[in-house]
């Protein structure tokens, strides 16, 4: 049985795209920011797969590195062979706030505690090779804009524009990636899963999208367990298709540069994890 990590998977796309992996019979990781949050979830997946139903639980407050590095480790010793990180979590926020760490708080979430987590969880990824990281980033990373001297936003800040800067962030982290593995070891992609009426989306003043939330989990769901897209890495998808990323994020420049600079805010060197052959 394959096992997944769906971060965010608590309500929304992230809890959908929970539900439809383990129907498909994948051992399912529900993560959220606490364990009332978890658990009330994972309840409420086995209630409508069954009891024995393989979802499980990890808490933890992507808010801070020192808990996901803690967390992390915690789950690396329990789940020793992942097949599936899928980093679905995000956020976002009007007014300018900042994590435990002080970091810009939208980017923290979405972008450094999955590189971080990511990092720790390189060996159950390696032991699973090929491994899959998927990224849920958006369209909007397409209007997102990376300026290596102010990543924290704190020159200017707008909700939307910080919104617009993690999803970059997260196709870049996928490229990166993928730039670093050989794909029978591990491939990484992101995506647009569509315009969902989520709490998120409210967050940008929209009410409603015009997708459900099973059509916006399915591109997430295609790109962790279809076979059509084995040894498929760096790309972008929506709607289960490759789709043309923004220029900013097709910079193997802006990449390289980005990569360093996370790797310095986050304390995570990955110099010693890259190219391996298994």
């Amino acid at each position: 049985m394959k096992t997944v990590l769906v971060t965010g998977s608590t309500d929304g796309i992230g809890k959908q795209t929970a539900l439809d992996l383990a129907r498909l019979g994948y051992r399912v990781i529900i993560h959220g920011r606490s364990d009332e949050k978890v658990l009330s979830a994972a309840s409420e997946l086995k209630q409508r797969l069954g009891k024995e139903a393989a979802v499980e639980t990890w808490a933890c407050d992507l808010t801070s590195l020192a808990e996901v590095r803690a967390r992390g480790a915690e789950l690396l010793a329990r789940v020793p062979r992942l097949d599936v990180f899928l980093h679905n979590a995000s956020l976002i926020s009007n007014a300018r706030q900042e994590s435990a760490d002080g970091f810009e708080l939208t980017l923290a979430v979405s972008h450094l505690a999955p590189f971080a987590l990511a990092h720790i969880l390189l060996p159950a990824l390696k032991a699973a090779a090929p491994a899959r990281v998927v990224m849920v980033s958006s369209q909007v990373h397409n209007s997102g804009r990376i300026d290596l001297n102010d990543l924290q936003l704190e020159r200017s800040y707008s909700g939307y524009g910080a919104y617009g800067q993690a999803k970059l962030c997260n196709v870049l982290f996928a490229n990166g990636l993928a730039a670093r593995f050989d794909s029978h070891i591990l491939t990484a992609n992101s995506l647009h899963p569509g315009v969902v009426g989520t709490k998120l989306l409210r967050g940008l003043g929209i009410r409603s999208g015009p997708d459900s939330l099973e059509e916006g989990a399915k591109t997430s769901v295609y790109l962790a367990s279809s076979p059509e897209v084995e040894g498929v890495s760096g790309r972008y998808f929506t709607r289960s298709r490759e789709a043309r990323q923004s220029r900013e994020a097709d910079s193997a420049q802006l990449r390289e540069d980005f990569w360093s600079l996370s790797e310095k805010l986050t304390g995570e060197s990955w110099s010693e994890l890259l190219r391996a052959q298994p």
